[in-house]
């Protein structure tokens, strides 16, 4: 009969979208012992779908695919809203040999007031691995007053950053206002500009040249009466030889 769950799986699997499978899981066999349980590639460089196993629990991955689904990597969001939290013997051994892997300190490894000894890591492809190892079995009340005593010592929030003041814009300095009763002084008026004399000599030519063409006009008239007379004398000497005939 085949089982609704596989073998040797939990029913909640973290199941992570990563920019390069391939190296993940090398990372992830480096920083964690992972031992691949199957793998499913897809062409020369990518993986759609590895299934691990990493402390005796599973972890599924594939590569960022944005054409097959929603999914995106840390990478591609800048970001992580979720870790995966790792419990292990010893996770001061752990924590340093994911260190020395590639992965960085995002919490350092501390006694924890819930009786964890507790830090995080982000691995070099953005996920936050969450690393613990558990140290006393705790009442409500004693975890409740560790509680309250770990958050009297903490550290205050940092203020919020004052806003900026506006730049004042450069100029020359404004003086000061005038009263309501006092009324403003009058502008200077603009000094007018004095027109250019005009000679005596200058307008000569332009009456000389009037003169002229009068004088042309006046000769074309007597030129044009002259022909006139001239052609009626003409008229009048031919009707004379013709009633003499």
């Amino acid at each position: 009969m085949v089982q609704a769950i596989p073998e040797g799986v939990s029913s909640v699997v973290p199941y992570l979208c990563i920019r390069g499978a391939k190296k993940a899981i090398e990372f992830y066999k480096a920083a964690f012992g992972a031992e691949v349980m199957s793998m499913m590639p897809m062409g020369p460089s990518l993986i759609g779908h590895a299934d691990l196993k990493i402390a005796g629990s599973r972890v599924y991955l594939a590569d960022e695919m944005p054409r097959f689904g929603a999914l995106q990597s840390p990478k591609t969001l800048k970001g992580s809203s979720a870790n995966i939290h790792l419990w292990v013997e010893d996770c001061d051994a752990v924590f340093a040999r994911a260190v020395g892997a590639g992965a960085k300190v995002a919490m350092p490894l501390t006694d924890q007031f819930w009786g964890d000894r507790y830090g995080m890591v982000s691995d070099p492809f953005g996920h936050i691995w969450a690393i613990s190892t558990h140290k006393e079995d705790l009442t409500p009340e004693e975890m409740a007053r560790r509680g309250e005593e770990a958050m009297a010592q903490a550290p205050p929030p940092a203020p919020k950053p004052k806003p900026r003041p506006k730049a004042k814009k450069k100029g020359l300095p404004k003086g000061p206002k005038p009263k309501a009763s006092e009324s403003p002084e009058p502008k200077p008026a603009a000094p007018k500009t004095a027109e250019p004399a005009t000679d005596a000599s200058s307008k000569q030519p332009e009456a000389e040249a009037r003169e002229l063409k009068k004088a042309k006009k006046d000769k074309k008239g007597k030129k044009a009466k002259k022909d006139k007379a001239g052609k009626k004398a003409k008229k009048d000497k031919k009707r004379k030889k013709k009633s003499k005939r």
